[in-house]
Protein backbone atom coordinates (compact mmCIF):
# COMPACT_ATOMS: atom_id res chain seq x y z
CA UNK A 1 0.00 0.00 0.00
CA UNK A 2 0.93 3.63 -0.95
CA UNK A 3 2.31 5.22 2.43
CA UNK A 4 -0.02 7.95 3.65
CA UNK A 5 2.42 10.43 4.38
CA UNK A 6 6.56 10.18 2.63
CA UNK A 7 9.17 12.56 4.38
CA UNK A 8 12.18 12.84 3.01
CA UNK A 9 15.74 14.97 3.31
CA UNK A 10 13.61 17.44 5.38
CA UNK A 11 15.70 21.05 5.83
CA UNK A 12 14.42 24.00 7.42
CA UNK A 13 16.29 26.92 8.87
CA UNK A 14 15.36 29.56 10.80
CA UNK A 15 18.34 32.46 10.01
CA UNK A 16 21.72 30.56 12.26
CA UNK A 17 19.36 27.56 13.10
CA UNK A 18 18.60 24.08 11.55
CA UNK A 19 15.31 23.46 13.22
CA UNK A 20 15.03 20.42 10.62
CA UNK A 21 17.76 19.12 9.43
CA UNK A 22 17.89 16.40 6.81
CA UNK A 23 14.67 14.24 8.41
CA UNK A 24 12.28 11.84 6.72
CA UNK A 25 10.21 9.10 7.87
CA UNK A 26 6.88 7.51 6.08
CA UNK A 27 3.52 6.74 7.74
CA UNK A 28 1.17 4.01 6.71
CA UNK A 29 -2.20 3.69 6.62
CA UNK A 30 -3.73 2.83 9.52
CA UNK A 31 -1.04 3.01 11.73
CA UNK A 32 -0.62 5.81 14.56
CA UNK A 33 3.30 6.96 13.66
CA UNK A 34 5.11 8.74 16.44
CA UNK A 35 7.87 11.67 17.00
CA UNK A 36 9.11 12.19 20.12
CA UNK A 37 11.98 14.24 21.04
CA UNK A 38 13.17 16.91 23.18
CA UNK A 39 11.66 20.72 23.39
CA UNK A 40 13.44 22.02 20.34
CA UNK A 41 13.78 18.83 18.72
CA UNK A 42 11.72 19.94 15.60
CA UNK A 43 8.79 17.71 15.76
CA UNK A 44 6.39 21.10 15.80
CA UNK A 45 8.33 22.25 12.84
CA UNK A 46 8.24 18.91 11.12
CA UNK A 47 4.46 18.86 11.57
CA UNK A 48 4.15 22.48 10.47
CA UNK A 49 6.44 21.48 7.17
CA UNK A 50 4.08 18.60 6.22
CA UNK A 51 0.71 20.41 6.37
CA UNK A 52 1.89 23.25 4.40
CA UNK A 53 2.08 25.52 6.94
CA UNK A 54 6.00 26.34 6.67
CA UNK A 55 7.82 25.97 3.28
CA UNK A 56 10.98 23.34 3.20
CA UNK A 57 14.65 24.97 2.30
CA UNK A 58 15.18 21.02 1.11
CA UNK A 59 13.49 17.75 1.41
CA UNK A 60 10.13 15.87 -0.37
CA UNK A 61 6.78 15.69 1.43
CA UNK A 62 4.00 14.01 -0.14
CA UNK A 63 0.74 13.74 1.71
CA UNK A 64 -2.05 11.38 0.54
CA UNK A 65 -0.74 11.37 -2.93
CA UNK A 66 -0.30 15.06 -3.29
CA UNK A 67 3.10 17.34 -3.30
CA UNK A 68 3.45 19.59 0.10
CA UNK A 69 3.65 22.66 -0.16
CA UNK A 70 2.61 22.76 -3.94
CA UNK A 71 -0.93 21.09 -3.35
CA UNK A 72 -1.33 21.72 0.78
CA UNK A 73 -4.60 23.09 0.45
CA UNK A 74 -6.10 20.09 -0.96
CA UNK A 75 -4.45 17.74 1.20
CA UNK A 76 -5.24 19.78 4.31
CA UNK A 77 -9.24 19.06 2.85
CA UNK A 78 -8.61 15.66 3.82
CA UNK A 79 -6.80 16.00 7.45
CA UNK A 80 -7.45 17.26 10.97
CA UNK A 81 -5.11 18.79 13.44
CA UNK A 82 -5.51 18.92 17.02
CA UNK A 83 -3.16 21.83 17.53
CA UNK A 84 -0.79 21.62 21.38
CA UNK A 85 -3.46 24.28 22.51
CA UNK A 86 -7.31 24.26 22.42
CA UNK A 87 -8.63 26.91 20.04
CA UNK A 88 -11.87 26.68 20.77
CA UNK A 89 -14.32 29.47 20.05
CA UNK A 90 -15.58 30.65 23.65
CA UNK A 91 -18.78 32.99 21.74
CA UNK A 92 -20.27 29.59 20.67
CA UNK A 93 -21.70 26.34 22.45
CA UNK A 94 -20.11 23.06 22.07
CA UNK A 95 -22.32 21.74 19.06
CA UNK A 96 -21.57 25.49 17.35
CA UNK A 97 -17.70 24.97 17.73
CA UNK A 98 -18.48 21.67 15.60
CA UNK A 99 -20.79 23.22 12.82
CA UNK A 100 -18.70 26.49 12.07
CA UNK A 101 -15.78 24.40 11.88
CA UNK A 102 -17.05 22.35 9.22
CA UNK A 103 -18.08 25.33 7.08
CA UNK A 104 -14.24 26.23 6.73
CA UNK A 105 -14.31 22.90 4.60
CA UNK A 106 -17.01 23.89 2.43
CA UNK A 107 -18.91 20.95 3.94
CA UNK A 108 -23.10 21.80 3.92
CA UNK A 109 -24.53 22.44 7.03
CA UNK A 110 -27.15 19.12 6.40
CA UNK A 111 -23.58 17.26 6.69
CA UNK A 112 -21.97 18.61 9.42
CA UNK A 113 -25.26 18.62 11.26
CA UNK A 114 -25.31 14.58 10.51
CA UNK A 115 -21.85 14.34 12.08
CA UNK A 116 -22.19 16.62 15.62
CA UNK A 117 -24.27 13.65 17.63
CA UNK A 118 -21.95 10.81 16.98
CA UNK A 119 -18.40 13.20 17.43
CA UNK A 120 -20.00 14.40 20.98
CA UNK A 121 -20.69 10.73 21.73
CA UNK A 122 -17.53 9.74 20.71
CA UNK A 123 -16.20 12.30 22.26
CA UNK A 124 -18.58 11.81 25.64
CA UNK A 125 -19.88 15.10 25.61
CA UNK A 126 -23.34 14.49 24.78
CA UNK A 127 -24.65 16.36 27.80
CA UNK A 128 -22.84 18.98 26.76
CA UNK A 129 -24.34 19.87 23.54
CA UNK A 130 -25.38 23.36 24.69
CA UNK A 131 -22.55 24.20 26.70
CA UNK A 132 -20.63 27.14 26.37
CA UNK A 133 -16.79 26.90 26.62
CA UNK A 134 -16.30 28.15 29.76
CA UNK A 135 -18.31 25.46 31.32
CA UNK A 136 -15.94 22.31 30.40
CA UNK A 137 -13.19 21.34 32.12
CA UNK A 138 -9.47 21.23 30.39
CA UNK A 139 -10.24 17.33 29.66
CA UNK A 140 -13.30 17.77 27.81
CA UNK A 141 -12.06 21.04 25.93
CA UNK A 142 -9.60 18.86 24.82
CA UNK A 143 -12.00 16.08 24.03
CA UNK A 144 -13.98 18.51 21.69
CA UNK A 145 -10.97 19.77 20.14
CA UNK A 146 -10.26 16.18 19.00
CA UNK A 147 -13.68 16.04 17.84
CA UNK A 148 -13.58 19.17 16.00
CA UNK A 149 -10.50 17.83 13.84
CA UNK A 150 -12.90 14.70 12.88
CA UNK A 151 -15.36 16.83 11.82
CA UNK A 152 -14.56 16.79 7.83
CA UNK A 153 -14.24 12.66 8.05
CA UNK A 154 -10.36 13.24 7.88
CA UNK A 155 -8.23 10.10 6.41
CA UNK A 156 -5.45 11.88 8.84
CA UNK A 157 -4.81 12.94 12.01
CA UNK A 158 -2.13 14.93 13.26
CA UNK A 159 -1.80 15.36 17.62
CA UNK A 160 0.47 17.54 18.25
CA UNK A 161 1.21 16.70 21.80
CA UNK A 162 -3.08 15.59 22.79
CA UNK A 163 -3.11 14.96 26.24
CA UNK A 164 -0.42 17.54 28.22
CA UNK A 165 -2.11 18.84 31.33
CA UNK A 166 -4.94 15.82 31.72
CA UNK A 167 -5.45 13.67 34.40
CA UNK A 168 -4.94 10.20 34.20
CA UNK A 169 -8.58 9.82 33.51
CA UNK A 170 -8.83 11.52 30.64
CA UNK A 171 -5.63 10.83 29.50
CA UNK A 172 -6.77 7.04 29.57
CA UNK A 173 -10.18 8.22 27.59
CA UNK A 174 -8.55 9.95 25.16
CA UNK A 175 -6.04 6.86 24.28
CA UNK A 176 -9.22 4.69 24.18
CA UNK A 177 -10.95 6.90 21.90
CA UNK A 178 -7.68 7.44 19.52
CA UNK A 179 -7.46 3.44 19.16
CA UNK A 180 -10.92 3.55 18.20
CA UNK A 181 -9.97 5.94 15.41
CA UNK A 182 -7.12 3.80 14.80
CA UNK A 183 -9.41 0.55 14.63
CA UNK A 184 -11.67 2.44 11.68
CA UNK A 185 -9.06 3.02 9.77
CA UNK A 186 -7.75 6.41 10.58
CA UNK A 187 -3.60 7.39 10.17
CA UNK A 188 -2.80 9.15 13.28
CA UNK A 189 0.29 10.83 13.39
CA UNK A 190 1.56 12.30 16.66
CA UNK A 191 3.90 13.74 18.93
CA UNK A 192 4.11 13.27 22.43
CA UNK A 193 6.14 13.91 25.61
CA UNK A 194 4.78 11.07 27.34
CA UNK A 195 6.37 7.38 26.60
CA UNK A 196 3.58 5.55 27.88
CA UNK A 197 2.03 7.27 25.59
CA UNK A 198 4.33 6.61 22.64
CA UNK A 199 3.62 3.03 23.76
CA UNK A 200 0.35 2.17 24.09
CA UNK A 201 -0.80 4.05 20.74
CA UNK A 202 2.33 3.78 18.42
CA UNK A 203 2.84 1.18 15.91
CA UNK A 204 6.16 2.70 14.97
CA UNK A 205 7.94 6.25 15.99
CA UNK A 206 10.96 8.03 15.29
CA UNK A 207 13.47 9.57 18.00
CA UNK A 208 14.46 12.77 16.88
CA UNK A 209 17.02 15.15 18.43
CA UNK A 210 18.56 18.75 16.40
CA UNK A 211 16.25 17.84 13.88
CA UNK A 212 17.57 14.35 12.47
CA UNK A 213 16.22 11.32 13.48
CA UNK A 214 18.34 9.11 15.85
CA UNK A 215 16.21 6.15 15.56
CA UNK A 216 12.82 4.49 13.72
CA UNK A 217 11.00 1.46 14.53
CA UNK A 218 8.32 0.33 16.90
CA UNK A 219 8.21 0.85 20.38
CA UNK A 220 9.16 -2.65 21.45
CA UNK A 221 11.86 -3.27 18.85
CA UNK A 222 13.67 0.11 20.06
CA UNK A 223 13.30 -1.53 23.76
CA UNK A 224 15.06 -4.90 22.19
CA UNK A 225 17.72 -3.63 20.39
CA UNK A 226 18.69 -0.03 22.14
CA UNK A 227 18.58 -0.80 25.91
CA UNK A 228 19.65 -3.17 28.56
CA UNK A 229 16.47 -5.24 29.63
CA UNK A 230 16.62 -4.64 32.99
CA UNK A 231 16.92 -1.60 34.69
CA UNK A 232 17.87 -1.11 39.06
CA UNK A 233 17.05 2.33 40.45
CA UNK A 234 18.93 2.55 43.53
CA UNK A 235 18.23 5.27 46.17
CA UNK A 236 19.74 5.99 49.94
CA UNK A 237 21.78 7.21 52.26
CA UNK A 238 24.81 4.51 51.14
CA UNK A 239 24.03 4.75 47.37
CA UNK A 240 27.20 6.50 46.74
CA UNK A 241 29.21 4.20 48.15
CA UNK A 242 26.86 1.21 46.39
CA UNK A 243 27.37 3.00 42.35
CA UNK A 244 31.51 3.02 43.35
CA UNK A 245 31.25 -0.81 43.50
CA UNK A 246 28.16 -1.22 40.90
CA UNK A 247 29.95 -1.22 37.93
CA UNK A 248 31.47 -4.23 37.90
CA UNK A 249 27.89 -5.90 38.39
CA UNK A 250 25.95 -3.80 35.71
CA UNK A 251 26.60 -3.08 31.90
CA UNK A 252 25.47 0.70 32.69
CA UNK A 253 25.16 2.63 35.49
CA UNK A 254 24.18 6.13 35.24
CA UNK A 255 23.11 8.93 38.29
CA UNK A 256 21.00 11.64 38.19
CA UNK A 257 20.12 13.14 41.79
CA UNK A 258 20.05 11.04 44.11
CA UNK A 259 19.28 7.80 41.97
CA UNK A 260 21.27 5.65 40.47
CA UNK A 261 20.09 3.63 37.45
CA UNK A 262 21.94 0.32 36.63
CA UNK A 263 21.48 -1.25 33.41
CA UNK A 264 22.16 -5.03 33.15
CA UNK A 265 21.48 -7.92 30.71
CA UNK A 266 21.32 -10.42 33.79
CA UNK A 267 20.44 -8.70 36.93
CA UNK A 268 21.54 -10.96 39.05
CA UNK A 269 24.94 -9.56 40.47
CA UNK A 270 23.46 -6.26 40.73
CA UNK A 271 20.61 -7.68 42.73
CA UNK A 272 22.95 -9.82 44.91
CA UNK A 273 24.54 -6.72 46.40
CA UNK A 274 21.63 -5.20 47.14
CA UNK A 275 20.27 -7.54 49.41
CA UNK A 276 22.04 -6.98 52.69
CA UNK A 277 21.64 -3.05 52.32
CA UNK A 278 18.93 -1.82 55.05
CA UNK A 279 20.58 2.26 53.93
CA UNK A 280 19.43 1.85 50.26
CA UNK A 281 16.03 1.52 48.47
CA UNK A 282 15.67 -0.14 45.33
CA UNK A 283 13.18 -0.73 42.59
CA UNK A 284 13.96 -3.41 40.24
CA UNK A 285 11.89 -3.23 36.59
CA UNK A 286 11.89 -3.65 33.01
CA UNK A 287 13.48 -1.42 30.40
CA UNK A 288 10.90 1.01 29.17
CA UNK A 289 10.61 3.77 26.25
CA UNK A 290 11.84 6.31 28.64
CA UNK A 291 15.04 4.90 29.02
CA UNK A 292 15.66 4.27 25.49
CA UNK A 293 14.84 8.07 25.19
CA UNK A 294 17.16 9.33 27.43
CA UNK A 295 20.15 7.06 26.64
CA UNK A 296 19.76 8.81 22.75
CA UNK A 297 19.04 11.89 23.94
CA UNK A 298 20.75 12.46 27.09
CA UNK A 299 19.42 13.68 30.36
CA UNK A 300 20.25 17.58 30.47
CA UNK A 301 17.28 19.58 30.62
CA UNK A 302 16.46 21.77 27.50
CA UNK A 303 14.88 24.93 27.10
Amino acid sequence: MQPVLTVEGLVKSFGAHRAVDGFGFTAEPGQCFGLLGPNGAGKSTTLKLVLGLLEPDAGRIELLGLPIPARAREARAQVGVVPQNDPLDPDFTVAENLLVFGRYFGQPDSVTRSRIDPLLEFAQLGSKRNARIQELSGGMKRRLTIARALINDPKVLFLDEPTTGLDPQARHLIWERLRRLLAQGKTIVLTTHFMDEAERLCDRLAIVDQGRGIAEASPGTLIRNEIEPHVIEVHGAGREDWARDAHAVCDRLETVGETSFAYCRDPARALATLQSRTDLRSLHRPANLEDVFLKLTGRDLRD
